[in-house]
Order: C-alpha cells, then structure tokens, then sequence
C-alpha cells in the first residue's frame, strides 16, 4: 500500500490549486471511514482534507454515484434471500412489479425486481 504522504503528493491539482481527487481514490478514502473503530475525523486528518468533504462523499455512495471497493479482499457479498410471503396474483394483475430489498444493518435499499444483478452487487458492495 502506499503511505499516505506518497499519495497525496500525486493528486493532481486544479487551476484554482484545489485537489482534483481520483473517483477511486475518493471510493477507497471513503471505504476506509466504514471500517469498524475507524472516524471519519481520523481519515480526513490522515487524507488532510476536512470531514465535510468526506462526508459529501459518502453520501454519494449512499445514492449510488460512488461504488466503494471491498477492503477485506473478498471478492463477493455474502447474500441471504428470504421470501417472507407467496407472490400476490393482485400485484401482478396491477402491473405493480415486485421489490427487492438489499439490507445491510440498519440500512434497506428496497430496489424494483427488475434491476440488474449488476446494479444489485455494485450496492451490496457499497453497503
């Protein structure tokens, strides 16, 4: 991994001589503030940059702009399908389409069932 100095002397800057962050580097900055036991405030002072911007960044992630990549090395999102109850012939018959729910925690990103299994593992991934 390369120490922090290292990288934040690569950032290309702005003409106004703002830092123009990487979209990877912003995932990976914000991925490190889920860690348990980590703040935010503890990764904007290691990034030099204020936990506002942090926090901009992760709400990016929560609507989906920005796909966090998966520090632990895993390559997959353990998954769990539970079907609480038969599907409605009422549902169907309204055009209504079925839901899905993606639950990590506390958090519940209910999405149509029609949504691409990629878009479903890219917010599993997030969460």
């Amino acid at each position: 991994m390369v120490a922090t100095s290292e990288l934040l002397t690569r950032i290309p800057h702005r003409p106004d001589g703002k830092r123009n962050w990487p979209i990877e580097l912003k995932a990976r900055i914000v991925a490190e503030t889920l860690v348990k036991g980590v703040t935010v405030e503890g990764v904007a002072k290691r990034y030099k940059l204020k936990p506002s911007r942090i926090s901009g960044w992760r709400r990016m992630a929560r609507d989906g702009e920005l796909v966090l990549p998966n520090l632990d090395g895993m390559d997959f999102v353990p998954v769990q399908i539970e079907v609480s109850r038969p599907p409605d012939p009422a549902i169907a018959q309204s055009g209504q389409s079925a839901t899905l729910d993606v639950i990590k925690g506390d958090v519940t990103v209910r999405l149509d069932a029609e949504t691409p299994p990629e878009r479903i593992a890219q917010i599993a991934a997030a969460l």
